[in-house]
This record gives structure tokens, C-alpha cells and sequence, in this order.
């Protein structure tokens, strides 16, 4: 499969494509969903996480699927309480005080391993499973984190949380994981090798299938993300993604600005032509954005992006 090769750095077809966020607010067929059942239902009930990470599959057959959840997800399972209303909402907020004495149930990790076996079970194309950076699950667990060898601590019993997590999706059937550090890019450089790339690097080494590693601002940090080997970085759009493939050799993801999916539709298909044309030829890039698609993303926009994928060759 196109996505799968692409990791491998063996695809000889035209690029995958998958965006990130493609299951979510911008579907008519999610919000119908979404009236009806509260987000804490749709991402703990498996029936329903499931057929949310197939909807944007059945409609816009992208090349690879990704599971349905949330970076907080794991909350439960660490002893939190976790409930959703624009955003998350987690009780009660770690401290250094009293993170320690928080209670797990590793079985609130089980509705998210089920979601994957059950979508796994109904797809012809690759499933990705998912888990948050420690670092950025921190600034929701926290009211304002701190620093130290203490929340470093922390942040390692975050890591063996999200490397349980994705063992169990993995057991389910996931093709490929990928770890979202949306927040890293608030570290300092000093910082960011303590409380990001040691935790990440936690979890890539404890992952026995491809690992992608997504963050704001990657497209600065990719030669510190290649080092911890992961299968892929997905790439912001930051720096053309050519320039950042001149500097580390692993499979790339990206890296189209969400908002061009608001543009006309031909300059869509323009800055799509540009992105296919600069790595044409190159075995191990697919095609996403370089974070995830927005509220109300006309849907054609990405119907255009897709087409305009496919249309490519490889020489």
C-alpha cells in the first residue's frame, strides 16, 4: 500500500495522501453524529470512534485512516477525571504534590484499543494509531507546568502511558502510530531536549511499528527529530519541504497550510502542483498538511487536493 511503502521509503506510485484531523468538525456526516452524542461519547464509545475514523475514508478515500481520539484521552487510566467542552477539561490538575498519588485503571485504556480493532476490521487501507507528546499532554494536565527533574519525572510516567496505550492499538491492528507534540515549539532549545525529544524518544524506541513524530515547528527541529529514528516527521509549513528533505533523509510528511483549503480551488490545485513537483520522484514522502484541517473546510477544497494528487506520475 501507498502509505505503508511511502514509510518504507519504497513507494514507486504516486504519493499517499491523509490530512490530519480528516475525521472531525468540517464532516456533515460527523456532525450529524456529533447532535446527537457528546464528545466524551464519541471518543469512549468504540462503536462510535470507529465509525467516525472511517467517515472521512468512505467519503474521500484517502490512503490511509487515523483513529479517532484525543490527546487526552489517556487521562482516565492516570487517575484524572476527563471531560469535554470546547476543549478538554481534566481534575484534578497535576502538581508536583500530587501526581504521584494519582490512582491508575489501565482499563480506561480499553475503549480506545476496541475503536481501533473495531475500525481495523471494516478498512482496506492502513490505520494509524495515536497518542499525544508527553510534554504536550502535560500542558493540559497542568494548570501552569513546571520545570525540573520532578516534572521531567512526570513527564516519563506520561511516556510509559502513551507506550501502553499505542502497545494495546497496536495490538488491535494499527498499521502505524504517530505522536503529536503540538506544544513543543514553547520550549526553549535547552528545554526542548529534556522535556521533548527524551520522552519521545522514550516511545519511539518502545514502539514496534513505524512511529511518525508531528510537532509545530518540526520543520526547525527536523535534524533533532530525525536523530531519535522515527519512520517519518510530519513537517509544518515553515520551510519548504524540499529544503527540510536536503537536510535529513527519513520518510517526510506535509506540509500544505491548512488555510489554502479555503482558497479557490485552482490555487489549490497550484500549491498542490508546486509540493508534488519539489519532491517528485522521492520515495518516501506523502502528502498532508502541516497541521490539521479546520472547522468548515469546504469540502471540495479537499476533494480538489486529492484529485490533484492522483493525477501525478512517478518518473
Amino acid at each position: 500500500m501507498r502509505f505503508l511503502d511511502a514509510l518504507n521509503g519504497s513507494n514507486r506510485d504516486v504519493p499517499p495522501v491523509w490530512l490530519m484531523r480528516q475525521a472531525g468538525r468540517y464532516l456533515p456526516e460527523y456532525q450529524a453524529l456529533r447532535s446527537r452524542y457528546s464528545l466524551r461519547e464519541l471518543f469512549f464509545t468504540p462503536k462510535l470512534a470507529a465509525q467516525v475514523t472511517l467517515q472521512p475514508i468512505a467519503r474521500f478515500g484517502f490512503d490511509a485512516a487515523i483513529l479517532f481520539s484525543d490527546i487526552t484521552a489517556i487521562a482516565p487510566a492516570m487517575g484524572f477525571s476527563l471531560q469535554f467542552d470546547e476543549g478538554p477539561k481534566v481534575w484534578p490538575l497535576a502538581t508536583p504534590d500530587n501526581w504521584r498519588s494519582l490512582k491508575q485503571d489501565l482499563g480506561a485504556l480499553d475503549p480506545i484499543a476496541e475503536a481501533a480493532f473495531l475500525a481495523k476490521t471494516q478498512l482496506d487501507v492502513p490505520l494509524i494509531g495515536f497518542c499525544g507528546g508527553p510534554f504536550t499532554i502535560a500542558t493540559y494536565f497542568t494548570e501552569k507546568t513546571w520545570r525540573g527533574d520532578d516534572f521531567a519525572a512526570f513527564l516519563d510516567w506520561i511516556a510509559d502511558m502513551c507506550i501502553l496505550s499505542l502497545q494495546r492499538q497496536i495490538e488491535a491492528g494499527v498499521d502505524a502510530v504517530q505522536v503529536f507534540d503540538s506544544w513543543a515549539n514553547l520550549l526553549s532549545d535547552e528545554e526542548f531536549e529534556k522535556y521533548s525529544l527524551k520522552p519521545l524518544k522514550k516511545i519511539v524506541d518502545s514502539v514496534n511499528k513505524p512511529v511518525i513524530l508531528f510537532m509545530r515547528g518540526s520543520a526547525k527541529r527536523a535534524k533533532l527529530l530525525a536523530a531519535l529514528k522515527p519512520a517519518a516527521i510530519s513537517i509544518d509549513w515553515e520551510k519548504p519541504l524540499l529544503e527540510v528533505r536536503q537536510q535529513v533523509k527519513c520518510p517526510l510528511q506535509g506540509n500544505l497550510n491548512p488555510d489554502l483549503l479555503f482558497a479557490p480551488i485552482e490555487e489549490i490545485r497550484s500549491e498542490a502542483r508546486l509540493l508534488l513537483d519539489s519532491m517528485k520522484g522521492d520515495p518516501a514522502f506523502i502528502v498532508n498538511l502541516g497541521h490539521g484541517v479546520k472547522p468548515n473546510t469546504p469540502l471540495e477544497a479537499v476533494e480538489a487536493l486529492i484529485a490533484e494528487v492522483r493525477k501525478k506520475t512517478r518518473t
